[in-house]
């Protein structure tokens, strides 16, 4: 699968692959980490695409603190689009301490756009807007074997950041079309203080 347009490196960007990406409008990220809960569970890949299709997938040591160039990709003023980027901002900063910003989340976009359904999973996003059939089998495995990645968790991890840049285009047109695109844009500046809280590990802050 690795080809001109797919690209893996171990550790951290490669210098070239980073002035590439520095060149892009727009960049889709995902993570992929042995579980669901920050603290607890590492950070395995990271995930990205550019604007041009370009996909390259980074992945993370065991015990990695650091992965300089990717860093100051995620912290450059470009902007960086997640689906829940609220659970991807908190390993980002958790384990590899990258403050991402500028910010769209597509998951935060169809809740507040999309209020003809409950469903909101990047699977039915993609399926509705892109009109495409996203294969999740390899969505709960094991990525801490990253030397190994099968060539199906490969393409799993492509396809979570493929379409992200494509959705944020349709999702914007929804949202300025139902003027709620200044209130979507509220919620992403606010990301990083619920992150922070949440990293925290404070709950219920604004309950009575």
């Amino acid at each position: 699968m690795v080809g001109e347009d797919f690209q893996i490196c171990d550790r951290d960007l490669s210098d070239e692959i980073l002035a590439q990406f520095m060149q892009a409008t727009a960049i889709a990220v995902d993570t992929e980490t042995m579980g669901l809960l920050v603290h607890r569970d590492r950070l395995c890949l990271v995930q990205l695409c550019d604007n041009r299709g370009r996909v390259a997938v980074v992945r993370i040591a065991k015990g990695q603190t650091d992965a300089p160039n990717l860093k100051q990709l995620l912290e450059a003023n470009i902007e960086k689009i997640f689906h829940f980027a609220r659970f991807d901002l908190a390993t980002l900063q958790h384990h590899l301490g990258i403050h991402v910003a500028p910010i769209f989340c597509t998951k935060i976009a169809s809740k507040l756009v999309r209020t003809y359904t409950n469903r909101h999973s990047l699977k039915e996003l993609v399926q509705e807007l892109e009109l495409v059939e996203l294969d999740k089998s390899a969505q709960s495995s094991d990525w801490g074997n990253a030397a190994n990645l099968s060539e199906e968790q490969l393409r799993y991890a492509a396809n979570d950041v493929r379409y992200l840049i494509s959705l944020r285009q349709k999702l914007t047109e929804m949202l300025k079309r139902e003027e709620r695109w200044e209130l979507a844009q509220s919620c992403f500046q606010v990301l990083p203080t619920i992150v922070a809280l949440d990293l925290l590990q404070f709950k219920d802050l604004f309950e009575h």
